[in-house]
């Protein structure tokens, strides 16, 4: 791993964890998962996943130490790894909205898996269930969010990528 690509990792989980803080005062709705679906196609996984791990550890930093830390360093990573093994099928928007649509969809019943490790299986099951009105919201406006700028945030991280790694010397 270079200098250069510890570096992006930082730039690239700042600009993560700002456009994170920017749509907090919507439930659920956010753009994380279009970042790291453009960071794992255009970047690659391994570089993705350092991206996703820095994030991880910043929110820590930010709201503190709790279960859903657990869940964050397992999901997102997982997120990665699964928009890399669909990016050998997947090309165009259509395929990744649908992923973040999924992923959406199954935020909170990853989140109650970790949970019931805590709290026990009845816990998990009731704070899934409790959830899924907002797992509905984060699934569409994944879909909606990544529909729209899927192409044009692909485009940018392409060309800026291109100058970002030819600079060097």
């Amino acid at each position: 791993m270079k200098i250069r690509d510890i570096v992006l990792a930082g730039i690239l989980s700042a600009a993560t964890t700002a456009g994170k803080l920017a749509l907090s005062f919507v439930p659920n709705v956010e753009i994380v998962t279009l970042f790291f679906i453009v960071f794992t196609t255009t970047l690659g996984i391994k570089r993705s996943l350092m991206v996703a791990m820095v994030f991880v550890t910043t929110e820590i930093l930010i709201y503190g130490f709790s279960t859903w830390v657990i869940g964050y360093y397992l999901i997102w990573p997982m997120l990665v790894l699964i928009v890399s093994a669909l990016s050998k099928r997947v090309s165009s928007e259509y395929g990744y909205a649908a992923t973040g649509a999924l992923f959406g969809f199954f935020y909170g019943m990853f989140f109650a898996i970790t949970e019931s490790f805590f709290y026990g299986p009845a816990y998990g099951l009731a704070y899934w269930i409790n959830g899924l009105t907002f797992d509905l919201v984060h699934g569409v406006s994944n879909f909606i969010i990544i529909l729209l700028l899927y192409k044009p945030l692909r485009k940018m991280m392409d060309t800026s990528l291109k100058h970002y790694y030819n600079s060097a010397s």
